[in-house]
């Protein structure tokens, strides 16, 4: 069963910061490519401060981005910067943002304290493979600041809940907050106190199993270290102490502002060989399709098939790749599951960039070659100014591709899906110290 709690959330004091939108962040997996400065610049209460702190030269065992993460947290819950909940509460956050077909979606999260489980319990389930050094990271974070600053995003079946949230915020408002790299998504926010609102959504919650983690893998395995270290080091914590849960988003399957974005693949310091031999050698697994520009390309990727996936190659011209025979797979990857063979990542990988390029699963975990983009004119951009070689332009993994691989115990491979848009990080977070109870 999937068990769900309110929780003493920590905010930020609107009256103490200001602007909320200034302190507020992406996750800090994204927080790169010179975001870091911006946030920094941007308040010096701003989240990332504490979730991606600087590193310095003469870091130590004492000073370091864990302890000032820690020191920083500590100081700005005593000077009122952030404040505690003084009920437990259930959360919302709905995204409103703009696709590029010109409609608009809303996508409803809820954000909950969920009940710590195994993957082999059945309630919570993966859909993509972990690295360890992340997980590593984020276990030093928690264990230094007790508290969960960074969400699980949670997928899960049925759509009953978001009509009992949706009756207890009418007419309630809600901050409105714009974070500076997603600056295009409204994010609103709400606290919801109301003890039957509460109980209503916990037992529509309760039978529920087979949810998904949409994103947020790493943090959810580092949960689960630390809540096995907290049990041995206080074996008599009852059963409702905060470090046997994590917070969550969650959202329901069925939301219609579910969006999965492709993540495309940039190859670069590669010269192995050059664009009219790379095709040339995809023809042995691929029908190879020049096209004489760009929206050809992206109209011919949007017709693609589940059953023979494609995507799009440019090297300062274009063509268009399809997969000729799933059989080919099915040879060379028997043991994996058929959902999990035709994931245009899964071709992508194992047919052009392993056996066509000659680039190999160490080497692209390393990213040696590699780079991975979720807009393409980056890309576009870096093969026309020979910065990159070859720009590998993806659809976007479809949901019923994440739900049959998840059935089927399959991870997908990393960079599967990218869900858009990112939950934030500083709208609220989850203490989980020794003492705290859900």
């Amino acid at each position: 069963m999937a068990n769900i709690r309110p929780f003493h959330g920590i905010r930020y004091n609107p009256e103490r910061v200001g602007d909320l939108s200034a302190v507020i962040s992406q996750p800090y997996d994204r927080v790169r490519h010179g975001l870091q400065d911006r946030y920094y610049d941007q308040s010096p209460y701003s989240i990332v401060r504490i979730i991606r702190g600087k590193e310095y030269p003469g870091d130590g065992e004492t000073n370091n981005v864990y302890t000032r993460a820690r020191d920083d947290f500590q100081a700005w819950l005593r000077e009122g910067i952030m404040m505690r909940e003084p009920t437990p509460a259930l959360y919302l956050l709905h995204q409103t943002f703009t696709l590029p077909d010109g409609s608009q979606r809303t996508r409803k999260g809820l954000i909950a304290g969920l009940e710590l489980s195994r993957f082999d319990e059945g309630v919570i389930l993966p859909h993509e493979r972990t690295l360890s050094g992340p997980k590593v990271d984020r276990l030093n974070l928690m264990r230094a600041t007790a508290a969960n600053f960074g969400h699980i995003f949670i997928l899960y079946p049925g759509n009953g809940i978001n009509s009992l949230l949706g009756e207890a915020i009418q007419g309630q408002p809600a901050f409105e907050l714009r974070e500076m790299f997603e600056h295009d998504v409204l994010q609103q926010f709400w606290v919801v106190t109301d003890p039957a609102v509460i109980a209503a959504v916990v037992e529509e919650m309760s039978p529920k199993r087979n949810l998904i983690i949409a994103d947020g893998h790493h943090r959810y395995e580092t949960a689960l270290n630390y809540r096995d270290e907290m049990r041995a080091r206080h074996p008599d914590a009852p059963a409702n102490a905060a470090f046997n849960y994590c917070m969550t988003t969650m959202v329901s399957m069925e939301d219609p502002g579910l969006v999965i974005l492709p993540t495309h693949r940039l190859i670069h310091s590669y010269d192995r060989m050059a664009g009219p031999e790379v095709l040339e050698r995809a023809r042995q697994y691929f029908d190879v399709r020049p096209v004489p520009s760009r929206v050809e390309m992206e109209s011919l990727l949007g017709q693609a098939e589940l059953s023979h996936p494609r995507f799009g190659f440019y090297d300062g011209t274009y063509a268009v790749l399809t997969m000729l025979d799933p059989a080919v797979l099915e040879q060379l990857l028997p043991n994996r599951n058929a959902a999990w063979r035709l994931l245009d990542v899964t071709v992508l990988h194992e047919l052009l960039v392993e056996r066509v390029l000659g680039i190999d699963k160490d080497a692209v975990e390393r990213k040696e070659s590699l780079e991975y983009l979720r807009d393409p004119q980056m890309g576009y951009d870096a093969v026309d100014n020979g910065e990159a070689k070859f720009l590998l332009v993806m659809n976007p993994t479809r949901m019923e591709q994440v739900n049959a691989c998840t059935g089927a115990g399959e991870k997908m491979p990393q960079k599967s899906t990218d869900f858009y848009p990112k939950v934030i990080a500083g709208a609220v977070a989850m203490p989980i110290g020794v003492d705290e109870r859900l």
